[in-house]
Formats: C-alpha cells, sequence, structure tokens
C-alpha cells in the first residue's frame, strides 16, 4: 500500500469538498481530493442540475399551453420525454467539466477515484493509498432516504438517483413524500404529461409557512396533482396487470404505473469507519461543533454530512467557514440565521430566517410581520405572474426572517439572506432604488409597507407636516 501525506484530505467531490479542496490547493495547501462515485456529487449528476433542467423543459410544455391570455394561441404541446432526459443530460455534461478531475488537478489536488475509510484518527484509506493527513473533511454528502415499507423491496422504484435516467414517461407516478424534491418532481410531471399523485404522511410542504405553502399546493392541483394528505404508507405491491398500489394506513388506496420515493435524505457515513478516528455520529450525521469541528479535533465535516440544513449552497457555505480554520488557524462559525432555501415548483416558495410562527414563539409581542402582495407588483401584472405574496418579520426595525411565495422567489429572498448576515435594518432596505418594472421592487415595497403606518398613519408626523408648512417660505 502506497503511503501518502498531505496537508488537507477532503473525502468527497461534492459542492462542499470541491470548494474546500480548490480554495485550499490555490492557497498553498497540500491537498488530496478522495471521491469514489462522480465528480459533482448528487447536486450535480442527481439533484439541483437535473431537476430544475427538468422543471424547465415541463415550463416550456406548461407555457405552449396557456398561451393565449398574451394573445397568442394555445397548442397542446408534443411532449418526447426522453428528449426531455437529453436534455437533463445535456445540461448536467455542460457543467461537469467545472467538476471535473481535470480542473481539480490544474489546481494543484490530488485526486483520488476511491473511497476513504478510517483507519485512525488521521489515517485514511483509499483504494491502494494509505493517506496521513493534518486536517480531514469529511464532504460526503447524503443519499436518498428509503424507509422500510412492507412490500417495497419486491417492486421496482424509484429515488432522484435513478429517476432521471427514466426515459419512458410515466403513465401515472406516484410520489410518497410531499416535501420540496416530491411537489417539484410532481409539477414536472404533470406538466410533461402523467398522472400524478403524492402520498404524504402528514403535511405537504410541511416545512414551510403553510399559507405560503398552501399557494403552492392550490396550483399544483389546479394543474391536475392530486395531493393526498395524512396518508402514511403502510404497505407497497403489485397489482395483477404489473401496476404500483400503495396503501395508507387510514385504508386509502393509491395505484400507479411507477413509484418515486421522495421522503428525505441520509448522511454518507456508512463506509468511512468513523469509529475508528473518534469522531461522533447521530442520526443526522457527523457530530459537529459550531465550527464544523467534530469530536477528533483534526477532522470537520460539511454539508449534507454535518446534520444541518441540506442544501448545496449551504455546503460551500461550510467549506468557506472552515477554511479559515485550516489554513489560517482563525476561529470561525457557521451560522444558520441567513441561510436560504427555495422550492422551484411554479409559483416558487422560498424561505430565510425565521418563519412566522418561529418568529412569534421566539420574539412574542416584539414582532412585526409587513406583507406585500404580487398583484401590486408591475411587472408581475405585465408578465400574468401575480399570484403570491412576501412577509417579512421584523424586530426593532431589522428583519429576523422572511418568506416569500411567487415568481422568482428565489431570487427575492437573496436580498433578505444578505440583510440578516450584515445586521441591517429596514431603513437601509427601504432606502435602495429598484430598476422598474421589476420583480425586484417587491422587496423594496415590502420595507415600505413596514414603514408606511408610521408616516401616513401617524397623527403626530401630520403635526410636524403642518407645523412645518406654515413656517416654510
Amino acid at each position: 500500500m502506497q503511503e501518502l501525506t498531505c496537508d488537507l484530505l477532503v473525502i468527497g467531490a461534492g459542492s462542499g469538498g470541491l470548494s474546500v479542496a480548490a480554495g485550499a490547493s490555490q492557497m498553498g495547501a497540500d491537498v488530496i481530493l478522495l471521491e469514489g462515485h462522480k465528480m459533482g456529487g448528487d447536486c450535480l449528476n442527481y439533484g439541483c442540475v437535473p431537476s430544475k433542467a427538468l422543471l424547465a423543459a415541463a415550463k416550456t410544455a406548461y407555457t405552449q399551453s396557456h398561451a393565449s391570455a398574451y394573445g397568442v394561441a394555445d397548442q397542446a404541446p408534443v411532449v418526447d420525454y426522453s428528449a426531455a432526459k437529453n436534455h437533463v443530460h445535456d445540461v448536467i455534461a455542460t457543467i461537469a467539466p467545472v467538476d471535473s478531475q481535470e480542473r481539480f488537478e490544474g489546481f494543484g489536488v490530488r485526486v483520488v477515484r476511491e473511497y476513504g475509510r478510517f483507519v485512525d484518527d488521521r489515517v485514511v484509506e483509499a483504494g491502494a493509498f494509505r493517506i496521513t493527513a493534518r486536517r480531514i473533511v469529511i464532504a460526503t454528502g447524503s443519499s436518498p432516504f428509503v424507509p422500510a415499507i412492507e412490500g417495497l423491496e419486491d417492486v421496482p422504484y424509484y429515488t432522484n438517483e435513478t429517476l432521471f435516467d427514466l426515459r419512458e414517461r410515466p403513465d401515472h407516478l406516484l410520489i410518497i413524500g410531499g416535501g420540496p424534491i416530491g411537489m417539484e418532481m410532481a409539477q414536472a410531471h404533470i406538466r410533461l404529461g402523467s398522472k400524478v399523485t403524492v402520498i404524504e404522511g402528514a403535511k405537504a410542504l410541511g416545512k414551510d409557512d403553510p399559507e405560503l405553502a398552501e399557494i403552492v399546493l392550490d396550483q399544483l392541483r389546479s394543474e391536475g396533482v392530486e395531493i393526498a394528505e395524512e396518508a402514511q404508507a403502510a404497505h407497497v405491491g403489485a397489482t395483477p396487470t404489473g401496476s404500483v398500489r400503495v396503501t395508507a394506513k387510514d385504508g386509502r388506496v393509491f395505484e400507479g404505473s411507477h413509484l418515486l420515493m421522495a421522503v428525505g435524505r441520509k448522511a454518507n457515513i456508512d463506509r468511512l469507519n468513523l469509529e475508528a478516528a473518534g469522531v461522533e455520529t447521530n442520526r443526522a450525521g457527523v457530530v459537529v461543533d459550531e465550527s464544523l469541528r467534530s469530536k477528533n479535533r483534526r477532522v470537520y465535516a460539511i454539508g449534507d454530512v454535518a446534520g444541518g440544513l441540506q442544501f448545496t449552497h449551504v455546503a460551500g457555505y461550510h467549506a468557506s467557514v472552515i477554511i479559515k480554520s485550516i489554513l489560517f488557524g482563525l476561529p470561525s462559525k457557521a451560522k444558520t440565521s441567513h441561510i436560504p432555501w427555495s422550492t422551484y415548483t411554479a409559483p416558487e416558495l422560498a424561505q430565510v430566517g425565521l418563519s412566522e410562527a418561529e418568529a412569534r414563539k421566539a420574539h412574542g409581542d416584539r414582532l412585526e410581520v409587513a406583507r406585500f402582495d404580487y398583484h401590486h407588483n408591475d411587472r408581475a401584472l405585465a408578465e400574468r405572474k401575480s399570484k403570491g405574496l412576501i412577509k417579512v418579520m421584523v424586530v426593532k426595525g431589522r428583519p429576523v426572517g422572511v418568506s416569500v411565495v411567487g415568481h422568482q422567489a428565489g431570487e427575492l429572498v437573496a436580498l433578505w439572506s444578505m440583510a440578516i448576515a450584515n445586521n441591517m435594518k429596514m431603513s437601509q432596505v427601504a432606502a435602495m432604488v429598484a430598476p422598474y418594472p421589476t420583480i425586484s421592487e417587491m422587496n423594496k415595497r415590502v420595507a415600505g409597507a413596514y414603514f408606511s403606518p408610521r408616516l401616513f398613519d401617524s397623527p403626530r408626523v401630520k403635526q410636524v407636516v403642518r407645523l412645518v408648512q406654515r413656517w416654510l417660505p
């Protein structure tokens, strides 16, 4: 076995691992990167990129059949599902060079295409190599969680890791799981011509603001998606005709041609032999402190495997946090208050910071909620995308959370991440000038809505204005 040494060993070539490896190597560290599967990780190959590409194809089909409002004749779209998947894989192939082994070797990173396994607190074996590292970063991500449902092992099913290789359009897609992945794929497939039923054990989009989530769910229902809530799957089996049958605990029965499991994610830690490294784990993944260090002070964990919010941009953010500690020995802590997320249905659903319910629980009567509706935005009206609203939770003049549902919600929420990250005041957001007409005006207008009662409904303000007007020449 060949012995290797390095300053930094990164295990996993997804978003977080690649960011750490590239940054550390370019700043002078000796870096080895391990990846036993595909470069780019889940996001590029099975998650963010393919799902948004498929949603783009579905949006095009939907637009064709809903064009008459713009003075263009509606056309029933002729969908080639296999060609839509060609589009998905073409997008992956276009982005793949950015995450390629060759590119990172160009940065000076030694890339080893093997899975890693700890043998002690600072040594990892990978294929024919035994690697001793000063610091180690676990960035192995997550994979689909498939619950133990009776009969499931005897029925073919898909996850996000296999769905994008399916070339035959499902006649009737059953989706177990009503979270972001399930709802995005539900809308994509209903628009591409499939019948779709979502089977959710609790409340669909249950982690989001219920008022805003309901707007998304109403839209999906209007497009033909059946959403069965409080339907805990108890048994899965095949019918005599070859269909898939899902039976809920309350007796409801759902039948379809294909089954997608979208009930959540699990951290990829099984191969790592973390006990040998003295790294503590729990059901969510690797246990880390605020600096993203594990119980073993040489070992960090970032991204999905660190047991927190599971988003690609979180992994990238984590990379920026630990690089300060690993390269410069500087203290650096990860925060979550400014982390946004978005579900890319139409309309989109986005959140940063506290929801209204969370903010009321945390701040009580000190909380103020500013609202602004899309139907007051001229650009939204011009594009007939006026369904939605933005809510800003404000405490002592500063935003502590923002919820958005509507066109480009994921774009709008980015500004509020900056505001919360920098402890900005609502007055600073209100001072911005947005170009007209844009959806981005929503952010300024909701900040204005926060100040409107203070300016327009205040007897004192009116009294001061009248007094000043008497004295002005």
